[in-house]
C-alpha cells in the first residue's frame, strides 16, 4: 500500500487540487445555497404530479396529465433503477450537490483523457483545467441545461476509453468504454451523443485508413470488435432510456409529420424544419470569441451595460433615471450583435489555449493530429447552419437522424474539448521532444505572433467587426418606433456601438496579454531559461485564471438562491388558489399569461393544456398550428376539457381567471361518429364540428368498431370515479350501444382500455383524442399505461448492468493478476 501511495502521489495531489477547485468555484453550495436555474424551474413544473405520485405510490407513474393534455413520464423525469449508471451520479452528488458535480467529473473525465495519451501528470492536469473551464460548460449549467452539461463531461473520457482500444487495451478499454458511455447515454441528452458519435465516427475512418496503410487490419478488427462489444452493453445498459424514447420519437415533432408539410426547399419534412432546427445556427464571425469572449458583446440577457456605458450615459442626459436606464439600455438595447436571436454567451476556449492549438498544427506529429483537425472544422462548419447551408443542408437532408435535432450551435462542444486536446498535446510535443523539432522557435514565434496580432487588431481597430448583424436596420426601425424620435434613436444606436466596440476592445487586450505571458514561458522553456516545471504551472495558472474569470460572468456567486426558494420555485397566485376551490378530478387549465406552450409553470399548479417540452406530440404540434394560428378554436378547448383559462388584466397588469362552462369534462357521449378520409380531413373537420354532439374518426380505423351500431345516448350517463396518472377509472350507464369520447391524449404506445376487465380496441377520435365504441347497460371502463417497451427495457438494463460489473470486474482482477506477475521475484534457473 505504502509503494502504491508512492507510485500515485501526484495523481492523488492533482484530483485533491482538483477538488479544491471545484469547492471553490461553488462556494455558495457548501453555504446552503442551490442555483436558480430557469430551465430547472420549467422541469419543476412538469416534474411536480409525477413527484407527488412517487411519494404517494412509492413508484414513479408512467404517464403525467400535467402538460400538452398528457405525455409519457418518461421523457421528462424517470428513475430508471434498472440501471447501475443510475446510482452512480447520487453517490457523487451525495458528497458533492449539484452542479458542483459537474465540474468535478470534467476536470476527472478530462485528467483521464489526457493521462491515457501517455501525458506526464501535471501537463494532464493543466489539460484537464482547460477542458474543464471552456465558457459553455459552465453557461450550460448556469442555464440549467444538466443533463447536457453532464453529456459533455464524459465525452472526454469516451475519447480516452477508445484511444485506449486501438492502442491495446483489451480489458479496460473496452469495459471503460461500456462504463462510461453508459453513462454519456444515460444523462439523457441525445443530441450531444450524438454529435461525439460524429467525431468518434471520424477517428474510426483515420484509424481504418492507417491500419490499411500499415497493413494491420486485424489488430483494427480486434480493436473495433472490442469496442463494438462495449457500446451494445452500453446500450442496453440504458434501454430503459433508449428504447422508449426512440418509440416516442417516431410520434413527436421529431418524427414524421402526420399532414404532410414541405421545407423551404419543397421536400417533404421528417423530424424538425429546417428553419427550427437552424433558428440557433453560429455566425461566422463569431468564432472570434474562441480567442476573444466579449468579441460579439457578450450574452444579449442580462446587466453588460452598466452606468459606465455610453448608452447609460446618453440615457441618462435624457432624463431617464439611471436604474431605469440600466434596464432599458439591456433589455431594448443589447450588446450582444452577432445573428443569433438570444444566446447565453460566447463560445471561449482560452486566449492562450488557442496560441497553443495553433502552434500544435505545426509541431505535433502523433497522428490524432489529423482526426482532431478534421472533427473540428467539420463541426465548426455544422455549427454554422444556416449560414453555411451547402455543408448543413446536406448533412440535415442525408445524414441519419441529423435532422431531430435542433440549435446546431451546440456541435461547438466538440472543438470545445478537441482544441484544448491538440493544444495541450502540442505543449507535451515542446517538452517531450523540443531538441527534435524543425526550426521550433520559429514555429513558436510565428504562431504566437499570428495569435497576438489578431488580438491587437482588434484592440486598436474593433470596428474591424463592423459591430452591426445583418437584422441592424431593423433593429434601429423598431428602436425609432419604440422611442418615437429619429434623432433620439440615432443617438442610442451611435452609444450602442461604441459600448459595443469597447467591450471588444477591452477583451481583445485581455487577449492579447494572455497570449503574450503563455508565449513567454514557453519561448524561455525553449530557450532553456526555465524548467518545465514552472513552465506548465505558470501556463496552468495563467490559463485558470483566464478561463476561471470569463465563467464567472455567467456562473457566480450572484446565481445561487436560498434553498427554501428553490424548494418552492414558482410562486402560487391567488388566481391558482381559487381554481383550485374546484375539487373536480382533472379539468384543465390554459395560462395565457406566459407563453403558454413554451412555459411549464401552471404545470406545477394545475393540469395545463400548455407546458414546456423539447419533443410534443406531433398531433398535438399539429393541432396548436391549424386550430391555434391566430384564433384560438373553442371547440378544441371545450374537447381538451379546459375548464379555466387565466389572463392578463391589461387596465391593472393583475391575473385574472375565466371560467368556460362549456368545457366537456373527462369523458361524454356523442350523438354520431363522422368518418373522414385521411388526417388532413380529420384536422379540417375539428374547425366545423360540434365536439358535444360529433366525434370526428378517420375511416381506416372503421375495423375497431366490430359489429356495433352507435345510437344516441339517451339517459345516459358517464362519469370518472377515480384518477391516477396511469389508471383512469370510469362508470356508465346507457340504454343501448353508445360512443364515448374522453378527454385523453391518444398514445398507442401503452395505454390500454378494459371493459368490465376484458380489453377493447381504443380508437383515436377527433384527431389525439381517445374513443370507445361501448355496449349498453351498466358498466366499468378502465384505461391503464402499462408500455411493454418499458417492461422489457426494464429488464434487458438489469442484465446488461450485471455484465457490466461483471466486466469491470474482470478488468480489475486481470489488472492485478498481471501486476503481480510483473512485480513477482525471478526464480532462479536450475542446471
Amino acid at each position: 500500500m505504502k509503494n502504491w501511495f508512492k507510485e500515485n502521489q501526484n495523481h492523488l495531489i492533482i484530483i485533491g487540487v482538483f477538488l479544491l477547485m471545484v469547492v471553490l468555484y461553488f462556494t455558495p453550495v457548501w453555504q446552503g445555497k442551490t442555483l436558480l436555474q430557469s430551465d430547472v424551474m420549467q422541469a419543476k413544473g412538469s416534474q411536480k404530479e409525477i413527484f407527488e405520485y412517487r411519494e404517494k405510490d412509492g413508484k414513479t407513474p408512467l404517464w403525467t396529465n400535467s402538460m400538452f393534455g398528457g405525455m409519457p413520464t418518461y421523457q421528462i423525469w424517470y428513475d430508471h433503477a434498472n440501471n447501475i449508471t443510475t446510482h452512480i451520479g447520487p453517490t457523487i452528488r451525495a458528497v458533492f450537490p449539484p452542479p458542483s458535480d459537474v465540474l468535478l467529473l470534467f476536470l476527472l473525465g478530462g485528467y483521464f483523457l489526457f493521462s491515457v495519451l501517455k501525458l506526464r501528470p501535471w501537463v494532464a492536469a493543466l489539460g484537464a483545467i482547460a477542458l474543464a473551464f471552456s465558457s459553455y460548460n459552465m453557461i450550460y449549467v448556469e442555464a440549467g441545461h444538466l443533463n447536457k452539461a453532464y453529456a459533455i463531461a464524459y465525452m472526454a473520457p469516451i475519447i480516452g476509453a477508445v484511444i485506449l482500444c486501438y492502442r491495446g487495451s483489451k480489458f479496460w478499454g473496452p469495459s471503460l468504454l461500456a462504463l462510461f458511455l453508459a453513462l454519456e447515454i444515460r444523462a439523457n441528452h441525445i443530441q450531444m451523443t450524438y454529435y461525439l458519435f460524429i467525431a468518434l465516427l471520424i477517428l474510426v475512418g483515420f484509424e481504418l485508413y492507417y491500419a490499411i496503410r500499415d497493413k494491420k487490419l486485424n489488430k483494427f478488427i480486434q480493436a473495433t470488435g472490442l469496442q463494438l462489444i462495449g457500446v451494445v452493453v452500453a446500450v442496453l445498459v440504458n434501454a430503459s432510456v433508449l428504447f422508449p424514447t426512440y418509440e416516442y420519437s417516431k410520434l413527436t415533432i421529431r418524427g414524421k409529420a402526420n399532414i404532410e408539410k414541405t421545407d423551404s426547399d419543397g421536400k417533404s419534412s421528417a423530424g424538425l424544419e429546417k428553419e427550427y432546427a437552424y433558428a440557433w445556427s453560429q455566425g461566422v464571425g463569431e468564432n472570434i470569441t474562441f480567442l476573444i469572449p466579449n468579441a460579439y458583446g457578450g450574452r444579449n440577457t442580462g446587466v453588460n451595460l452598466t452606468e459606465e456605458s455610453n448608452t447609460v450615459k446618453s440615457l441618462t442626459k435624457l432624463g431617464m433615471p439611471e436604474s431605469q436606464a440600466i434596464q432599458f439600455a439591456n433589455g431594448a438595447l443589447p450588446s450582444y450583435w452577432g445573428e443569433k436571436s438570444i444566446t447565453s454567451g460566447p463560445w471561449y476556449f482560452g486566449a492562450g489555449i488557442m496560441f497553443l492549438f495553433v502552434l500544435a498544427l505545426f509541431v505535433v506529429k502523433d497522428r490524432l493530429k489529423w482526426w482532431i483537425l478534421s472533427a473540428t472544422i467539420l463541426t465548426i462548419f455544422l455549427a454554422f447552419g444556416k449560414h453555411l447551408p451547402f455543408i448543413s443542408d446536406l448533412f440535415f437532408d442525408y445524414f441519419p437522424m441529423y435532422n431531430k435535432f435542433r440549435a446546431v450551435e451546440s456541435i461547438l462542444v466538440i472543438p470545445s474539448v478537441l482544441i484544448p486536446l491538440l493544444a495541450v498535446m502540442g505543449l507535451n510535443e515542446i517538452i517531450t521532444r523540443g531538441s527534435e523539432i524543425p526550426d521550433l522557435q520559429k514555429k513558436v514565434l510565428y504562431s504566437g505572433a499570428g495569435v497576438a496580432v489578431v488580438c491587437l487588431a482588434i484592440a486598436l481597430m474593433p470596428n474591424l467587426l463592423d459591430l452591426r448583424n445583418s437584422q441592424h436596420q431593423e433593429f434601429v426601425a423598431a428602436l425609432q418606433q419604440n422611442v418615437g424620435d429619429a434623432t433620439i434613436s440615432n443617438e442610442l444606436v451611435s452609444a450602442l456601438l461604441k459600448d459595443r466596440a469597447d467591450m471588444a476592445s477591452k477583451d481583445a487586450w485581455r487577449s492579447f496579454f494572455i497570449v503574450a505571458l503563455t508565449f513567454a514561458f514557453v519561448w524561455f522553456f525553449i530557450k532553456k531559461k526555465l524548467n518545465m516545471a514552472v513552465m506548465v504551472g505558470a501556463i496552468a495558472v495563467i490559463t485558470l485564471v483566464d478561463l476561471w474569470s470569463v465563467d464567472k460572468r455567467y456562473l457566480n456567486n450572484e446565481s445561487f438562491v436560498d434553498k427554501s426558494i428553490y424548494e418552492k420555485p414558482i410562486p402560487e397566485r391567488e388566481v391558482d388558489q381559487l381554481i383550485h376551490l374546484d375539487k373536480d378530478l382533472s379539468y384543465r387549465v390554459l395560462d395565457l399569461t406566459t407563453s403558454p406552450f413554451n412555459d411549464a409553470s401552471a404545470s406545477y399548479f394545475h393540469k395545463s393544456f400548455g407546458g414546456y417540452h423539447a419533443a410534443k406530440l406531433m398531433r398535438f404540434q399539429e393541432v396548436l398550428e391549424n386550430q391555434f394560428n391566430g384564433n384560438i378554436n373553442e371547440d378544441v378547448l371545450d374537447m381538451m376539457n379546459v375548464r379555466y383559462i387565466i389572463t392578463k388584466d391589461q387596465s391593472n397588469n393583475s391575473d385574472r381567471i375565466s371560467r368556460r362552462s362549456s368545457a366537456l369534462g373527462n369523458a361524454w357521449f356523442v350523438n354520431g361518429v363522422k368518418f373522414v378520409n385521411g388526417n388532413k380531413a380529420e384536422m379540417d373537420a375539428l374547425g366545423t364540428f360540434d365536439p358535444r354532439k360529433e366525434a370526428i374518426v378517420n375511416e381506416g380505423l372503421k375495423g375497431e368498431f366490430g359489429d356495433k351500431t352507435i345510437g344516441q345516448p339517451t339517459n345516459a350517463q358517464i362519469k370518472l370515479v377515480s384518477y391516477h396518472p396511469d389508471t383512469l377509472k370510469y362508470e356508465y350507464s346507457a340504454g343501448n350501444n353508445v360512443y364515448a369520447v374522453f378527454s385523453e391524449m391518444f398514445y398507442d404506445k401503452g395505454w390500454k382500455a378494459y371493459l368490465d376487465g376484458e380489453e377493447v380496441p381504443i380508437i383515436r377520435t377527433n384527431y389525439l383524442l381517445r374513443g370507445l365504441a361501448l355496449p349498453g347497460g351498466n358498466h366499468k371502463v378502465e384505461f391503464v399505461f402499462e408500455p411493454a417497451s418499458m417492461k422489457i427495457s426494464n429488464m434487458i438494463s438489469l442484465i446488461a448492468s450485471i455484465v457490466l460489473v461483471l466486466g469491470l470486474g474482470l478488468a480489475v482482477w486481470l489488472s492485478l493478476k498481471h501486476r503481480k506477475e510483473r512485480t513477482a521475484p525471478q526464480q532462479p534457473k536450475t542446471k
